[in-house]
C-alpha cells in the first residue's frame, strides 16, 4: 500500500542508526501512537490535519523520517502542492502557522532535509518551504519571519486573570456585563455559524475566505476526534464573534477567529479568548499557542501580547532549486488586492475563494 512502511523500511526503523524514509501519514495507522511518543510533535504533525489538507485541495503527504530503536527521532512532513498557476513545489506544511521540524539529536536534520531535496530534484519542485528552520541543515536561511505568541496555562485562571492587560480585562467585564453567552460546539453547526461570521471578517481585511469544504472537513476529521472545537459568544440569539481551537496532548492552538464588526464595542473577542484560556487550564493543558502574526500587524501583535503571551520568532526557509540556494521572501498577507476583494460581493468572495486556495499554501 502506497505509503505504508515496507518490510525492508521495517527492518530499517528496527535498527540504529537508520535512513531516512518517507511515510504518507494518511496510510499509516499507526502515525499519531509514533508521534505522540516525540516530545517536540503539536498538533499540526499529525494525520487530522494532514487529511484536512489532503481532502480540501488534493495535496500529497510525505514525511520524511528518521527512526531510532523502533521510535520516531527526526520528522520532517512536507506536502506536495500542484497548480498550473503557482507551479510544483514542496511545503512543510500548506496553511499552517507553524511546523519546525523534530529532531532526536544533533546533526541529523541535515540528512533528513537532503532526503527532501532529493525528492525534490525528482519531482521537478520550484521551491521548498519549511515553515520552521531546519536546525541541523547547515545552509539553511530564514526566508521571513513573523511574530508568534503563547500563553503558559499552568498557573491557573485567577493568577492567569491578573496578569491580562488592564484593557483586556474590562473588556471582558463589558462583554460579561453585556450578558454575552459563550457555547462550545463541535458540529457542522457550530462550523455554520463559525464560518458566516469567518466570511464577514475576511471581507472586511480585503480577503477571501477558505472553501466551507476545508472546515467541514476540520469538523469530519479534528473535531470528531476529539482535537478540537468552536467557541461562539452570542448576544441573545445572536452570534457575535468566534474562534476556532486545535489541541493535541497538552498543548491547544489558536487557529482561526472572526467577529461582527457591528458589535465591536462589546468586546467578544476578548471574552472568547478569556473563555478559552479558562476551559483549556481547567483542563490540564499547559500552553496555549496563538499562532502567527505578521510583523507589519501591530494591532494583532498588541491584542495577543494582551492576554499574557509570551512572544517568540517563526522563521520560514524558502530553497529555489532552479537557484540552487536559500532565498528570501514577502508576507503577502496585504496588497493592492485587498482593494480588489473588499469591493467584492461576498458571494463573488466566496466564489474567489473556492477557486484560488487549492492554488495557495
Amino acid at each position: 500500500m502506497r505509503g505504508a512502511l515496507t518490510e525492508a523500511q521495517r527492518e530499517t526503523i528496527s535498527r540504529q542508526p537508520t535512513q531516512p524514509v518517507a511515510i504518507d501519514p494518511l496510510r499509516y495507522p499507526a502515525w499519531d501512537s509514533l508521534l505522540a511518543a516525540h516530545a517536540q510533535s503539536s498538533f499540526f504533525h499529525g494525520s487530522a490535519w494532514a487529511r484536512v489538507l489532503h481532502e480540501t485541495y488534493g495535496h500529497e503527504p510525505a514525511y520524511f523520517c528518521r527512526f531510532a530503536a523502533g521510535q520516531l527521532a527526526d520528522l520532517l512532513p512536507v506536502m506536495e502542492v500542484r497548480s498550473p498557476w503557482t507551479g510544483r513545489r514542496g511545503v512543510s506544511l500548506p496553511f499552517t502557522d507553524f511546523c519546525a521540524p523534530l529532531s532526536g539529536g544533533e546533526g541529523e536534520g541535515h540528512a533528513l532535509y537532503e532526503a527532501v531535496l532529493a525528492r525534490g530534484r525528482a519531482r521537478g519542485w520550484r521551491y521548498l518551504e519549511c515553515r520552521g528552520i531546519v536546525r541541523g541543515c547547515r545552509t539553511a536561511s530564514p526566508s521571513m519571519a513573523f511574530h508568534g505568541h503563547v500563553i503558559d496555562l499552568e498557573p491557573g485562571p485567577e493568577a492567569l486573570f491578573n496578569r491580562l492587560d488592564g484593557a483586556v480585562r474590562r473588556g471582558i467585564r463589558r462583554a460579561e456585563a453585556a450578558g454575552l453567552q459563550i457555547e462550545f460546539g463541535v458540529d457542522i453547526k457550530s462550523i455554520r455559524t463559525f464560518y458566516a461570521l469567518h466570511c464577514r471578517t475576511r471581507h472586511r481585511h480585503g480577503l477571501p475566505p477558505q472553501p466551507f469544504g476545508f472546515f467541514e472537513n476540520i469538523a469530519r476529521h479534528v473535531f470528531d476526534r476529539g482535537q478540537g472545537g468552536v467557541l461562539i459568544a452570542r448576544s441573545g440569539l445572536t452570534p457575535v464573534a468566534a474562534a476556532l481551537f486545535f489541541h493535541q496532548g497538552r498543548q491547544a492552538l489558536y487557529k482561526f477567529g472572526a467577529s461582527d464588526y457591528a458589535f465591536q464595542s462589546l468586546r467578544a473577542n476578548n471574552l472568547v479568548m478569556w473563555e478559552a484560556m479558562k476551559r483549556y487550564a481547567g483542563q490540564g493543558f499547559t500552553e496555549l499557542h496563538l499562532g502567527r502574526t505578521s510583523l507589519a500587524n501591530e494591532g494583532l501583535r498588541r491584542f495577543k501580547l494582551g492576554f499574557g503571551a509570551a512572544e517568540r520568532r517563526i522563521e520560514y526557509s524558502k530553497y529555489d532549486f532552479s537557484r540552487r540556494e536559500f532565498v528570501a521572501d514577502t508576507d503577502r498577507a496585504q496588497g493592492w488586492f485587498n482593494r480588489v476583494f473588499r469591493r467584492l460581493p461576498l458571494p463573488l468572495l466566496r466564489l474567489a475563494g473556492r477557486a484560488l486556495y487549492p492554488h495557495l499554501s
